[in-house]
């Protein structure tokens, strides 16, 4: 009778610790990417998706939602003015929208408008071209600049400004280029910029390496440079050189990453917080994040917040030498 009722307690102690997990369980996880599908942040969030489940940290599927508009603005505004108490909610943001907001690009709302998550891995810049481009090297590519910058034409996602374009403007600029000569063709995300490449509609992506990775695999595309200080590791990658080893002194890491509304409450941040700490830290988490081809780079809550109003500084500057500023 007493082992029956102490089987009975425990039950009940099981059910109730639970339904307390499940409480703090977001009802509707979902994570915003603000761009068409294909790009970076669709990787952000898909990667997001992947370790939530894997880890069992959620008991159904994040929801991913598409949210073009001003490579970023759209989403950031929406967040902002209409879902700043969604708890269960997660943006996606990379380097590009830390420059966008730099440069007021984003409206009335700054980079202290929203509470900065997680950072969840790096990315960097690259200069891609169709694998049967004539440019073979960058220094093909920036000899044909100097010749006549008329007759390249180089898409970013993004106008002038934006990530990529900052990207191609800095190469030009080591070069001894006016990047206000440059043919830009301005694009919403990632996934129409590989699109128009590989179908011939402009000639240069100034791009990011993890987009790029599927349509190196399958040949379609090239890599003149990758931004970053050194080679970088892995199999697909590690052949491709750096602007740096070719003469031309740029630098772009891209790091990847997600934010919450405004009035959030402090129950909901602290859950997701904790959450991806938890991630962050597991070899399951390095695994899923290396078969996207990113690296590592993990940061969360008031460190994160320090670190994006640090770069917006950065780039606040940056945008001033170029005459970006508003």
């Amino acid at each position: 009778m007493k082992s029956a009722l102490r089987s009975t307690l425990l039950v009940i102690a099981c059910l109730g610790l639970a339904t307390y997990t499940l409480a703090d369980e977001p009802s509707r996880p979902e994570c915003i990417a603000p761009a068409a599908p294909g790009g970076g942040f669709d990787l952000t969030c898909k990667l997001a998706q992947s370790a939530l489940l894997d880890s069992n940290k959620i008991s159904r599927p994040m929801r991913v939602t598409y949210m073009p508009g001003g490579i970023g603005a759209v989403a950031y505004n929406s967040v902002v003015a209409q879902r700043a108490s969604e708890g269960g909610t997660i943006t996606a943001f990379s380097s590009g929208s830390l420059l966008n907001l730099a440069q007021g690009k984003f409206g009335r709302f700054d980079e202290s408008a929203v509470k900065w998550l997680a950072a969840v891995g790096s990315s960097y810049g690259a200069i891609a071209v169709r694998a049967d481009s004539e440019f073979k090297t960058l220094d093909d590519l920036i000899a044909a600049m100097k010749k006549d910058p008329s007759k390249v034409v180089i898409g970013s996602a993004g106008t002038v400004g934006s990530q990529d374009w900052m990207q191609t403007a800095l190469v030009a600029r080591t070069a001894g280029i006016d990047p206000r000569d440059l043919r830009y063709v301005a694009m919403e995300g990632g996934g129409e910029l590989a699109t128009s490449l590989l179908g011939g509609h402009i000639h240069v992506a100034s791009t990011d390496i993890s987009d790029s990775v599927p349509h190196i695999e399958s040949g379609g595309i090239r890599i003149l440079a990758v931004l970053s200080d050194e080679r970088l590791p892995g199999d697909a990658v590690a052949h491709i050189p750096t602007a740096k080893e070719q003469g031309y002194d740029v630098s772009w890491p891209v790091i990847r990453g997600f934010y919450m509304g405004p009035d959030v409450s402090d129950e909901d941040y602290a859950w997701w917080k904790g959450t991806f700490e938890e991630i962050l830290a597991s070899e399951q988490y390095a695994t899923l994040r290396e078969q996207r081809e990113l690296f590592p780079f993990s940061m969360t809550g008031d460190e994160l917040d320090t670190y994006v109003k640090q770069r917006v500084a950065e780039y606040k500057q940056l945008a001033s030498e170029f005459g970006l500023t508003q």
